[in-house]
Order: structure tokens, then sequence, then C-alpha cells
């Protein structure tokens, strides 16, 4: 039995296209009692017999379809539409195409669907869009998945929800004690729970005995301090139901339902003023800070035949729902809504562009834009709904039909994290482009690098909960190494200003301050270590580059004693350096005398001209 809380009073019967006659009057009263298992066996003896006609074979679809038995429903939608059906019964049949994995026929009686209703939601997404399945499989997958231990092999299991005390809530029909439902002839739903221990794992699930009733109880959410629970209950339960005038039997609402917890067990049960015996409110979901409940309902005043809702929350009193629109509703199903801690929904749906049945979506609150499939291994070509996700214990749980029954599956987050590093000049704050940006683990060892664009900017993909660098070089900007903090998920902007240096580097030279020395002096003086220790960054930023270093005098004094003098002042200058680290196979020098004035004045120099001519150069020979 599939999905049996979308069928149990949540989502309604379908309309037929053709009408009723006596042959069908006793099918026709279990059918609009949502009785779909009697109905189907009723309309079977009539589809047998020379009575049989496209109004029986629809019906047989639709009760199939309603308790999602996709392959016999499909079965049978193929003989209703061998004559022209209305546009829903297209769109269902198509739906039942692709759980079988039938795209091109699917996408066939879409487009008989869209056809009939070119304007509608769903129509308009294929139109533009028929052929999606490639790009929907191709996507980067979200999460990892894991078997759990606490699925029945014959009954039911869905709605899982984790607290943040490490209980995960579900409901399921295991319990053969309970009575039955004659819609689907399956027992009713009761909570349970089961505990995530160390190793990951899921304790032996236990009946919660003060949430359920005779009837059908669950799916739950429960508060982030864990002493809050909003849960659904069928409206049978609490006397809240409604006659129906065609079969004269008892249809009940679902409805929600709030408890708090008093040592350590579930009381003070209370319903929630919106529930109605004329519609269903279910599926409830909790925000972070209790303050707005979401839920799925028929409520007037939607798109569709369940559409996701929100309302207002303050202790007992609740605001007027909400409809949270066409980025997440269509004129399908959607239902099981979970809000996480940080606003993104995840809900089921029928009626967007998925790989088949029911779709997991997100959608997130904040940007509000159209909500998007989450993509294979979660969702299947089955049914794939009830997702729940908890940041604390970095775990999801969802259930899916795909292995024939609802089951419930683990999903683990694959956490997708990117390291920005936005670099800028410290003194304009302008962007510096082209920049190389080298991102190196906790130890220093380089993993990759890249440059920076246009603007600035780069980014790394990286694992989470892991620490790294950025090493930053530019030439003629100081080198910058800053520390990148561990990113739990998403992106993370570490901003780099980069000092602009007083060197300057050219194809052919590193031209620093003039380097002074002590009249009559070749020993290196504090001014001239500042400025070579420059030259020592720059030569430990380029590894390959070699230098040659050339001394230069004035024209005051001898020819011989300039040039003496020079080349002294160059070898301790190459000296000074390898004394810095710089291996010696890199840097050599020779002094020049005043034998290559930068000014050729002679022995009528100003001291202004002197001052240039008395210089080093740092020239690249490699």
């Amino acid at each position: 039995m599939k999905k049996i809380y979308l069928t149990a009073g949540l989502f309604l019967a379908l309309a037929s296209a053709f009408a009723q006659n006596k042959y069908t009057e006793e099918a026709d009263k279990l059918f609009d009692s949502y009785q779909y298992v009697a109905a189907i066996d009723a309309y079977k003896q009539l589809a047998g017999s020379s009575k049989a006609d496209v109004y029986v074979y629809k019906r047989i679809a639709d009760s199939y379809y309603n308790i999602y038995n996709m392959e016999e429903a499909s079965s049978w939608y193929a003989k209703a539409v061998e004559q022209d059906q209305d546009a829903e019964t297209y769109y269902r049949y198509a739906q039942t195409l692709k759980s079988a994995g039938k795209y091109q026929e699917a996408n066939a009686q879409m487009d008989k669907f869209s056809a009939l209703m070119p304007n509608d939601q769903r129509a308009k997404a294929h139109l533009k869009n028929p052929n999606y399945i490639p790009a929907l499989a191709s996507m980067d997958k979200l999460f990892d998945l894991e078997n759990v231990s606490i699925n029945d092999a014959t009954y039911s299991d869905f709605g899982p929800m984790l607290d943040n005390e490490g209980n995960v809530y579900f409901v399921s029909n295991r319990n053969t004690n309970n009575k039955k439902d004659k819609w689907i002839d399956q027992p009713y739903l009761d909570i349970y729970q089961a505990t995530l221990q160390a190793d990951g794992t899921l304790s032996e699930p236990v009946n919660v005995s003060e949430l359920n009733s005779v009837y059908h109880d669950g799916p739950v959410t429960v508060s982030a301090d864990g002493n809050t629970m909003f849960f659904a209950r069928d409206g049978h339960s609490e006397g809240v139901y409604k006659k129906s005038k065609k079969s004269n039997s008892k249809i009940g609402q679902q409805g929600i339902y709030k408890a708090t917890k008093v040592d350590g067990k579930w009381t003070n049960i209370q319903a929630v003023s919106f529930n109605s015996v004329d519609y269903s409110v279910s599926h409830p979901s909790l925000s972070k800070d209790g303050k707005t409940l979401y839920f799925a309902s028929n409520m007037p005043g939607g798109l569709g035949d369940t559409d996701i809702w929100k309302v207002s929350v303050n202790g007992n009193s609740y605001g007027t729902p909400q409809n949270l629109g066409a980025n997440v509703n269509s004129p399908e199903k959607e239902g099981f809504p979970f809000i996480t801690e940080d606003n993104i929904l995840y809900f089921s749906s029928t009626g967007r562009q998925g790989f088949g049945g029911l779709d997991i979506f997100k959608y997130d609150t904040a940007s509000q834009a159209e909500a998007v499939n989450v993509g294979n291994p979660v969702n299947s070509k089955k049914d794939d709904f009830s997702f729940s996700l908890n940041s604390k214990y970095n775990t999801g749980f969802f259930a899916s039909n795909r292995e024939g029954s609802d089951d419930i599956y683990k999903a683990i987050p694959i956490c997708k994290a990117q390291a920005i590093a936005q670099v800028q000049d410290s003194k304009t704050g302008n962007p510096i482009a082209n920049a190389q940006v080298a991102i190196l683990d906790q130890q220093g060892n380089q993993i990759t690098s890249s440059n920076t664009d246009g603007q600035g900017n780069v980014g790394f993909p990286v694992e989470c909960n892991t620490a790294y660098q950025f090493k930053v070089a530019k030439m003629n900007y100081e080198t910058v190494t800053l520390p990148v903090p561990a990113i739990v998920s998403g992106s993370s902007t570490v901003k780099v200003a980069m000092e602009p240096t007083e060197v300057i580097i050219t194809d052919s030279e590193v031209i620093l301050k003039p380097i002074y020395f002590d009249f009559n002096k070749s020993n290196i003086t504090a001014q001239g270590a500042l400025e070579l220790d420059k030259l020592v960054k720059v030569m430990e930023q380029y590894p390959s580059m070699v230098i040659f270093v050339k001394s230069h005098t004035d024209t005051k004094g001898s020819a011989s004693y300039n040039l003496k003098l020079s080349d002294q002042r160059a070898q301790a200058t190459v000296q000074y350096l390898i004394s810095k680290g710089v291996d010696k196979n890199r840097i050599s020098g020779k002094g020049f005398g005043f034998s290559e004035p930068k000014i050729d004045c002679g022995n009528n120099c100003t001291e202004e001209e002197d001052a240039q001519n008395r210089r080093s150069e740092f020239k690249i020979i490699k």
C-alpha cells in the first residue's frame, strides 16, 4: 500500500468526466466514500461484463491512482484513453508512465494535456522544456543514501522526523491489532519512535501510545527545545466528521493537534483552531523559532488538489493561514512540507517536473525563487516524499516506495563548500586582477592556485569543516598569507588587502630605493639592509629569478678608486643577500665606478645629478 496518508482524507477523490449509471451505482458508492480497494473489486466485476465501458476503466484507473498503485493505474488508463478523455486523465496517465520510466510515452500524453489546458502551469512547464529528464539526471547529487533498520518488510513506514534530542518519529501501519481502514484495507497508522544511536544506527522503534488513537495518527513535528509537538490525526478520533450524502458514510478530515511533553510523556492534546470538517490540514512542520507552522491542506483558496500553507503561532493562538503561492504550489498535489533551521522548505509534489510520481523539491523562503527538484538519488521514478533534515546531526530522512512498499531512508548531506579570496589594494581599496592565489593546507602545502578575475575574486572548492590558508602574490605588492576558517557549508569569502611594495619589477630589473653607503665605506647600512630585504622577498616569490648587481659611483675621485669602491659595495651587497638565504648561484655583482653614469654630466655635475649617478642596479638576467 503506497502513501496511505495522502489518500486518507487529505487528497480527495478525482472527478470523472463520464456519467455514473445504475450498473455502477454500488461501485460508485464505494469510490465516493474513498473505499478504493473495495471499489476496484466492484468495478472489475463490471469490467468483465458486457456493461464495461471507458467510465469503468477510468474509475478503476483513478482508484489505483488514489492508492498510488501506478503500475495498475497505468494499464487501466491505457484502456480509458482509447476514447477522448478530460485533461486531468491525460496528466495522470503521464504520471503513471513516468513512474515506469516511459518518458517519451509520458510526453505524448502531456502533449494531449497541454493542448487541452495550454494556460495551466504544468502545461507551460512541459511546453517550455519537454525533455528535461537528462538535465535533471545529471545534477550534482546533494545527498548520499543509507538504508535504515526500522522498516517493516510488510507494512508502510514514512514521515520520519529527527528532533534535536536524537528521537526519530515516524508513522507506520504495522500495528496489526489496529482496526483496518476500509478505504485501503490496511491497519490505521500509528506514531512510532526510535533513537539515533552514536554509531548512526536506529534503535528498535516503539509505539508512542499516548499519541495514538484507533484511527490514523501522524506524521509529527517537534519544536527545537523538544517540548512541543504538532501532529496530524484523523477527525474520526475526535468525533469530527461529516456524513456523505452519496454513500451515507462518515467522512473524517485530517486535522492538526498540539501536544506538550510532561515528565517525558506527551500530553495536553489540543486541536488547532483552523481544523475543519470541510477540508483537511495535515503534515505539520514547525520553524526553528516556533512562530510559523507549515502544513498541507485542500482548504479553499489553494491552487490545486492540496497546497502548502503556513500560519503564525503564538502560544495557543494561530493567525490566518497563508498559501505559499505558485513558486511552491501547482494545480496538482503538494504535501509533506519540512522547514529547516535556515528556512529552506522541502516538500513533495506531483505537479512539477520530476522523475515520476511524487518528487521532493526545495524552496528558499528568503529568496522566494521557484522551487527546484533535489535530483537523484533522493528522487526516483517512483514516489519520494516526507523529507526532513536535522542540522545538529547533519542527517536527513525521507520515504520512498522505490523497492515496492513505503520505506524510510537516511539522507546524508554531501557538503559542498567554496573558499573565495577577494583581493584588493590596501591603500585604494580597488580590486586587484590577476593576483596569484594559492590555497594551502594547514601544513602549508600548496593544493592548487589560480588568478583573480577582474573583480579581484577567485574561488576554490574545499572540504567542509576543514581550515586552509590563502597565499596571495602579485608583482609590486607584498605577498600575503591569511587563514581560511573551516566552512560548514556553502561559501565563505576572505578579504585580502595587499600592501603595495616600493619595489618595482620590470622585464629587465628590480628597482629599489637608492642603497646608501657611508662615505668612503662599503659596509651595508640599516637603510640599505631594509631595501635589500625587499629584494630577498622578491627572489623568494620568484624562485627561478637570477640577479646581477651593478654598483656605480659619481665622478668625484679617481677612476681606479671609484672602480674599487663600487666593486666592494657590489660584493658587500651580494654577501648580504646570500646571508639572508639567497642561493649564491642566483646572485652576483660587479662595480662599474663612474664608467656608466645615469646622467652624463662629466665634472660639472650638480649634487642632484651626483646622487642619481651613485646607484645600485639589480638586473634580471634570468
